[in-house]
Formats: C-alpha cells, sequence, structure tokens
C-alpha cells in the first residue's frame, strides 16, 4: 500500500491533534489544513527556523500548515497522499473475506488476504495477525472500528505493523489500556483512551485524540 509522504509521520490529520498529557508519540506529527493552534496540550516549542516545532511528549517533530516553508507545501503533499492512500485501501475488490463473524473479530485469527465488513467491526477480545514479513492484510470497515479496554492485537510469525491497513470510514477507538497493530487510514476521527498504546501510524481525515496513550511509528 503506497503511502507517499505520509510515511514520514507517526500521526497526520487535517482538523487537529490533541492529547491529555502525559501521551507519548515516537515519530512526526502534523496537522493541516488547521494550524499549530489545533495542535493542543502538547506545550510545543517553536524551532528557531519555525519549519517546526518541539514538545516533551514527541520523539520527533510537530509540523503545522502555517509554520515556516517548506512545511506547508509538505503537509499539503502528505494530506494528498493520505487521501490517495485511503481511497486505493477503499476501492480494492473482490475480498478474500467478507464480514468475517458478523463485525465481530474477537479471539480470531486473522491470515493475510484483504477483509471487508459492510458495518462495525468491534474487537472485545485478543485478535492474532499471523503471516509473514512480506504478507499484507487489507482490512476494509464501512463502519466505525472499537476495540475494548485492555485488549491486544498481536503480530506472529514474522508479520510486520508497517503490512496492516485499516481503511475505516467511521470512528476509530481504542479502549483503555487497549493495544493495537497497524496502519489507521481514517475517514474521520480517531481516539485513544487512558493508557492505550499502538504500533504503527494513524492517518485521519478529521482529528485525533490522545489521552495519556503512547503511539511508536513502525520500523519502515
Amino acid at each position: 500500500m503506497p503511502l507517499g509522504t505520509t510515511g514520514t509521520l507517526a500521526i497526520l490529520a487535517k482538523t487537529g491533534v490533541s492529547t491529555v498529557p502525559p501521551s507519548s508519540v515516537t515519530g512526526n506529527v502534523g496537522v493541516s489544513p488547521a494550524a499549530a493552534t489545533y495542535l493542543t496540550g502538547f506545550s510545543l516549542v517553536a524551532d528557531p527556523t519555525n519549519v517546526f516545532a518541539t514538545s516533551p511528549q514527541i520523539v520527533g517533530k510537530a509540523y503545522a500548515s502555517n509554520y515556516a516553508v517548506p512545511t506547508p507545501s509538505n503537509l499539503t503533499t502528505a494530506v494528498s497522499n493520505m487521501e490517495s492512500a485511503y481511497t486505493n485501501a477503499a476501492g480494492r475488490p473482490t475480498p478474500n473475506f467478507l464480514n468475517l463473524g458478523t463485525g465481530n473479530i474477537g479471539g480470531k485469527t486473522l491470515v493475510p488476504g484483504l477483509y471487508k465488513w459492510a458495518g462495525t467491526v468491534t474487537i472485545p477480545a485478543d485478535v492474532t495477525l499471523s503471516g509473514g514479513p512480506t504478507d499484507v492484510w487489507i482490512l476494509q470497515v464501512a463502519g466505525d472500528l472499537s476495540m475494548s479496554a485492555s485488549k491486544r492485537i498481536t503480530l506472529l510469525g514474522g508479520a510486520l505493523a508497517k503490512n496492516v491497513f485499516w481503511q475505516v470510514a467511521g470512528r476509530t477507538t481504542l479502549g483503555t489500556g487497549a493495544h493495537f497493530e497497524g496502519v489507521l487510514l481514517c475517514k474521520t476521527d480517531v481516539t485513544l483512551q487512558t493508557g492505550a498504546t499502538m504500533n504503527g501510524r494513524i492517518l485521519s481525515q478529521t482529528n485525533v485524540a490522545l489521552q495519556q496513550a503512547t503511539v511508536t511509528q513502525p520500523a519502515n
């Protein structure tokens, strides 16, 4: 799945990224076309160049559309790439698995392939993704994606988070203390509740809310 320049970001959102401290993001954070005032709770410190800012909650850099050149154009490209990746994932035809578990995938082991659900997907119990380091999962969710508190997604067999793509048309909510793996390509908002952790990227066409949560971008 081609991510383009979004592959340089752990989190990208169009309308805002908020945190209830202390959250932790390993990787860069970007917001566009919204301005830096919509990066809330991060205690941002502008670099002297004003190309980026830093935050005690970000192991990386924060970028916003109103920062100095070349940041605005870089973010415009990244947002375009994000939208293209979403459309690419959503447009994949002939799924290998259709409406698996009627949307309840708790307790299941998912092999590589294309999955499609016509409605909401829930994860009320632990889920395993089993495959090799070159295998790909694309999971098309027409409704919301909801993960219950303290549940986990586990990768087995050398499977890599960078090869797992969750295309979600509705809202995504990761419950308190949950652990998630993969790249979120989301049409609307994403919320990581208190203590939730994630190995992957969050690419949202609206906003992202972190509540004392941890996001670590996967190795490329």
